[in-house]
């Protein structure tokens, strides 16, 4: 192997260097026993450039490591400000660009004659909204105007979702909703506290609607006429007159939410709820309005204790997180601007029915919180049910250790809230009675597994999020997984016999229509067992009834969670692009009826990602089968995370990072307004 090196001359002339050749061998030996042409007089006088190919040392270094330690940190620290600077000059550059000084004429528009004088009809002879006043703003909108009309009733997580996912090419959409905002209701307790501003959880719903060349009607929704598919909405005009009219529609979407539920309890006028936006609002400044007075000469301080005695009523979600937060403001920022004294003085409440707070959590999780609120000396009351909510008390019962005898206590408050779980709203109670026997449940709308509205033109109406249940009724359902069986068998169904074969086939039937079953059908070959009573290797159809009726048993309703909702939004959304996909094909096989849904797409089918909470500097998750965890501030930050990335935009994302931010360096506003 040969090895090359060059060396320069040493007298420095501009002569070309010379190229030694040597063996590996030899390459040491003579590396530095050069010949005589070559060798130094001065050796010490070697350039460094030369050195350095020479022997492979790095260069010394000329000054010492705590100046080059200072030059690079001037550097650094010169370079960021620079970097920081630019951006400065770049963000007030775009930012005047968005002004504009002169008014910006958009010259002749053509609106529609219907858009400014619509037809009346239907069956109270009501204006038709057919023709938008901005229908013929663009040529993308001109086109939507032959598209299906896609009405969409409220604009919660369900709405959204759907929006989000929907193929803007397909529809004709438009939005009912009386709130012109979309409202994360997850972080709704942090704005009662002022922990995040109103306006970070917040997102307008006509940026939503954008994508999806979209229109919005601020309205809210009355009555639907589903023959005639117009739905009857109500508005109040300039002068404060209630005004109505019809929206025609081709596909509608329920979508409307849940009230909170009174259970019948006397008094819920001196409470506050937490379902809006306004909601919180009101608590902010009611919560801020008793600690002011608390602090007035003229109190007294028995009325003093009783305006700083806070009951939260109902130990879900809501009422913890509620009430984790209000530990957080009083401990961390009345005692830096109030008097000491109220801090003592301070008490928080929470009032639970069942045995545990967070009773559809883990027990590990639900005892977790219990201990860290005992810890922090939130009173947790459970086995509790309140009778009465007085003006400035609160009435309730507590079973006994015994859990026969009960005992009624009144509890003085200056502060209540009730957050006790959802029911029907207005809207949806008219239409379930409208709908007559299809609807059976009091409680929400009663939809199919493809999330259809019972007892509407299949493919019509859908309703998804908290107005609305799936009907779990497999054994109502036993003819329907029999027939096909019994015409190849050429028998009645109800004298059919399954053997293990046909059984495994039924099966498939109930999973594929209620896909909330698999979890209850994993060993067949167990049930068909357990459930062929006579042992004769055959199910007839009383031994079926009652496998099935043992599986409806087992099924439950759905959570009223945006999670539930948010999945059912993007299921519409992807069916509907589906159905939209294979129009063209059934308009040539002059396909227009029928089960097209189940044809084209799969049942729904919820999974459960998961429950968390927020419990007070500290954050509890429940991801289901026995696996849950714990923990203190580091939770809390894996809490905001999983709701940060969930937040509809990046304008909401950027306010939240920024409130929190806020909240660290100046701490919680203690403002009414």
């Amino acid at each position: 192997m040969l090895r090359t090196y060059r060396v320069a001359r040493a007298s420095g002339l501009a002569t070309a260097p010379r190229t030694l050749t040597l063996t590996s061998t030899t390459a040491t030996r003579h590396l530095f026993t050069l010949p005589k042409s070559l060798q130094l007089r001065r050796p010490e006088k070697l350039s460094l450039i030369s050195q350095r190919q020479l022997s492979g040392r790095p260069l010394p270094r000329t000054q010492s490591r705590l100046l080059n330690f200072g030059y690079r940190t001037a550097a650094w620290f010169g370079s960021s400000i620079a970097f920081v600077g630019l951006s400065f000059v770049a963000f007030f550059l775009y930012d005047a660009s968005t002004y504009s000084s002169h008014a910006t004429n958009q010259g002749d528009i053509t609106v529609p004659k219907l858009a400014l004088n619509p037809r009346r009809g239907g069956p109270k002879n009501l204006p038709i909204l057919e023709i938008f006043l901005d229908d013929d703003d663009s040529e993308e909108k001109k086109k939507h105007k032959e598209k299906p009309r896609l009405v969409i009733l409220g604009g919660g997580w369900g709405s959204v979702a759907l929006l989000k996912e929907l193929n803007p090419d397909d529809y004709h959409v438009t939005v009912v909703s009386p709130a012109n905002y979309f409202l994360f209701t997850p972080m709704l307790p942090s704005a009662t506290v002022g922990t995040l501003e109103l306006k970070s959880l917040v997102e307008p719903i006509r940026n939503i609607i954008d994508r999806v060349k979209g229109h919005y009607i601020r309205a809210a929704a009355e009555d639907v006429d589903f023959s005639s598919r117009l739905v009857e909405v109500s508005q109040k005009d300039p002068r404060g007159n209630e005004v109505r009219f019809y929206v025609p529609y081709d596909k509608l979407v329920i979508a409307v939410g849940s009230t909170t539920n009174p259970h019948g309890v006397k008094g819920l006028e001196n409470c506050h709820f937490l379902k809006d936006i306004n909601d919180a609002r009101q608590i902010r400044n009611k919560i801020i309005q008793n600690l002011e007075l608390s602090c007035l000469p003229t109190t007294s301080d028995e009325e003093r204790k009783r305006l700083l005695s806070f009951v939260v009523c109902g130990g879900g979600p809501t009422g913890v997180e509620f009430a984790a937060e209000l530990f957080d403001l009083l401990n961390e920022d009345l005692t830096l601007h109030f008097p000491r004294l109220l801090r003592n003085e301070i008490s928080v409440h929470l009032i639970q029915s069942r045995d545990h707070i967070l009773n559809t959590y883990d027990e590990a999780v639900s005892k977790y919180a219990e201990d860290r609120f005992s810890r922090d000396q939130v009173d947790v009351l459970v086995n509790s049910r309140v009778a009465e909510v007085r003006p400035e008390s609160i009435l309730f019962t507590q079973r006994g250790p015994d859990g026969k005898t009960t005992v009624t206590k009144e509890l003085p408050m200056g502060f209540c809230l009730w957050s006790t779980g959802v029911s029907q709203a207005e809207f949806c109670k008219r239409i379930s009675r409208q709908l007559g026997p299809a609807q059976t449940n009091r409680h929400a709308l009663e939809t199919d597994t493809h999330l259809r509205l019972n007892g509407t033109p299949l493919g019509d109406v859908y309703a998804i999020g908290d107005c609305s249940t799936i009907q779990n009724n497999v054994a109502d359902h036993i003819i329907t997984f029999l027939r096909n069986l019994a015409w190849k068998h050429g028998k009645d169904p109800e004298s059919l016999e399954l053997h293990f074969s046909d059984w495994r086939d039924v099966a498939q039937q109930i999973k594929k229509r209620f896909p909330q079953a698999t979890a209850h059908l994993k060993r067949l070959d167990k049930l068909f067992e357990e459930y062929d009573k006579d042992q004769n290797g055959t199910l007839d159809f009383g031994e079926l009834r009652e496998l099935l009726k043992q599986i409806d048993s087992k099924l439950t309703s759905l959570p009223a969670t945006a999670q539930r909702a948010h999945q059912q939004g993007q299921y519409l959304a992807h069916k509907f692009n589906k159905l939209a996909r294979a129009a063209p094909g059934l308009s040539a096989n002059e396909i227009h009826e029928g089960d097209l849904d189940a044809a084209v797409y799969k049942a729904f089918e919820y999974r459960h990602l998961g429950s968390l909470a927020y419990i007070g500097n500290s954050a509890v998750f429940d991801w289901g089968d026995g696996w849950n965890f714990s923990g203190g501030l580091w939770a809390v930050y894996a809490w905001r995370s999983i709701y940060f990335t969930q937040s509809v935009s990046l304008r909401t994302r950027v306010l939240m990072a920024m409130d929190w931010g806020k909240r660290a360096l100046f701490g919680r506003d203690l403002m009414s307004y």
